[in-house]
């Protein structure tokens, strides 16, 4: 198996960046994380004023993949996330919805024990791994990991876990494919900014397709397929994942314009991912079962 440990992570999405790894398609792959604080919040003790900000979401990579180039698809299997024994959560000022609430930030190192997150005193979380940076490199200006958009980044969608695929268009030679920022549980909104986050290992699978064209990340699972869009405002996020959607059901599956339109407003759901990020990420979510009589694939 090949690892790339988290000594090899990158700030920020670029297609400059040096490659840390390169792989052939239908590479399978452990990448080792760093939590969304870098690994600097580790006792009780340590206090959010004394991190180093600047370190903020390290996704490690990045991974170049051989043959994938500007138009193609890079497909994500993700095979497996490993968590470690504890993660973190914090709350204050600048920090989530009810920032304003709070006079002073507080971080709350939170055990892991027996499948769940140990919030308190009889308040466990049942794990739910997820990815919240995964991306590849846009075409243009770097971005920072802690921003989602087109190239993936952090959308912080709780979708992205064990079993899922996640989509990406590729923008520049390799992709440059990076991952970051796991959770061990998470809820649509991250309302207060953090889920808990923590460090661990996601083992993946990376792919090129070119019989796919995507304007954004896609997500499939088992049971659903959907688009995600991030934008500065959530109503233009929703907005953007809707017409992705439409894009997939007319362009993949041939429906017009109006079946997939009434199809979507039926059967599908318009779902918040993040609204904490520096920019909202929505996603729509149509369920497999919704077009399983047409007998094709959406993706």
């Amino acid at each position: 198996m090949i690892r790339l440990t988290k000594e090899h992570r990158v700030f920020a999405f670029s297609a400059e960046a040096v490659p840390s790894l390169r792989i052939a398609g239908g590479t399978t792959l452990e990448l080792e994380t760093a939590d969304c604080f870098d690994d600097q919040v580790q006792w009780p003790g340590d206090v959010l004023a004394e991190v180093d900000w600047d370190r903020i979401n390290p996704a490690t990579g990045p991974v170049y993949v051989e043959g994938a180039g500007p138009g193609d698809v890079l497909s994500v299997l993700i095979e497996r996330i490993d968590v470690g024994e504890q993660g973190v959560m914090a709350v204050g000022p600048g920090f989530g919805v009810l920032a304003d609430g709070f006079e002073e930030q507080v971080s709350r190192i939170v055990p892991i024990v027996d499948g769940a997150a140990q919030l308190d005193e009889g308040l466990a979380i049942p794990l739910r791994p997820m990815i919240g940076v995964i991306g590849v490199a846009p075409a243009g200006a770097p971005v920072p990991t802690a921003s989602p958009g087109a190239h993936g980044g952090n959308m912080d969608t709780r979708l992205i876990g064990p079993g899922a695929v996640l989509y990406l268009p590729v923008a520049c030679s390799g992709a440059l494919f990076a991952v970051g920022d796991l959770h061990a549980a998470m809820g649509d909104g991250e309302i207060c900014g953090t889920g808990v986050e923590v460090a661990g290992c996601v083992t993946l699978r990376l792919d090129v397709r070119r019989d796919l064209e995507i304007a954004g990340p896609v997500v499939e699972t088992p049971d659903l397929v959907a688009t995600i869009a991030s934008a500065e405002t959530l109503d233009a996020a929703t907005d953007a994942a809707t017409r992705d959607m439409t894009a997939l059901l007319t362009g993949r599956l041939g429906l017009s314009l109006e079946v997939a339109t009434m199809l979507m407003s039926a059967g599908g759901e318009l779902q918040v991912s993040q609204i904490v990020d520096p920019l909202r990420t929505a996603r729509f979510a149509l369920p497999k079962a919704c077009y399983a009589g047409l007998g094709v694939d959406l993706l």
